[in-house]
């Protein structure tokens, strides 16, 4: 299965470089950033699982890069910084971060705050909505305004990723491991007819499926 891919966002170069050697003996695939401007190089190479971002950077606030970021992804992030009064820890949660752990820190909490967030992200949510769209994860249906679909477990499933995920581009690989549970092996053929039905059941919704060459699909609005 695929490894969980982090994306470590800080200016402190030992700092990254030390946290980027704890995460990778834990197993996870790291993408490092020392400013905002690769970080978001970072994420149009790559979908991460989880962001570590650091507040103050070089070219920037972190607060202003998460204020971006939901305004199409619900990336867990993780903000490790050293602004520690109370009102820098809520100005951080409210601005999308999920968790907040000041410097200086233990590397064993760290591993932890990453694993619990990692964790959560996995949970799916009972029902989401994505405009006219709406999925219920419960029983497995998606209707436009009203409508059932008619999606198959499968269509159903892949277009659960493209929802929680839309504006990011995501590898076929990656899809096809989320949607039947094991690597593509070279044997594509069972996703493109999957996606193929399901571009074409939510045709007139309002969103599309895309295909970036070298990057992956997207779920945009059209």
């Amino acid at each position: 299965m695929r490894e969980k891919m982090i994306l470590l966002v800080e200016d402190n170069e030992q700092i990254l470089r030390g946290n980027e050697r704890l995460l990778t003996r834990r197993g996870y695939g790291i993408a490092a950033a020392l400013t905002l401007l690769e970080a978001h190089k970072a994420l149009d190479a790559q979908m991460p699982d989880l962001i570590v971002l650091d507040i103050m950077l070089p070219d920037g606030s972190g607060l202003d890069f998460i204020a971006e970021l939901r305004q199409h992804s619900q990336i867990p992030v993780l903000l490790l910084t050293g602004l520690t009064t109370p009102e820098d820890v809520v100005r951080g949660l409210t601005a999308g971060g999920d968790d907040y752990l000041a410097k200086p820190y233990d590397f064993g909490v760290l591993l932890a705050r990453v694993e619990a967030l990692l964790r959560r992200s996995e949970q799916i949510p009972e029902k989401l909505t994505r405009d006219r769209l709406s999925l219920d994860v419960a029983v497995g249906v998606a209707s436009l305004d009203g409508t059932d679909l008619l999606l198959t477990q499968k269509e159903f499933a892949l277009l659960l990723v493209f929802a929680q995920n839309e504006g990011r581009f995501i590898s076929a690989e990656y899809l096809y491991e989320k949607v039947w549970k094991q690597p593509m092996a070279g044997d594509n053929q069972a996703f493109k007819k999957t996606l193929y039905r399901l571009r074409e059941k939510i045709k007139g919704s309002g969103w599309r499926i895309e295909l970036s060459r070298g990057e992956g699909y997207s779920f945009e609005r059209e």
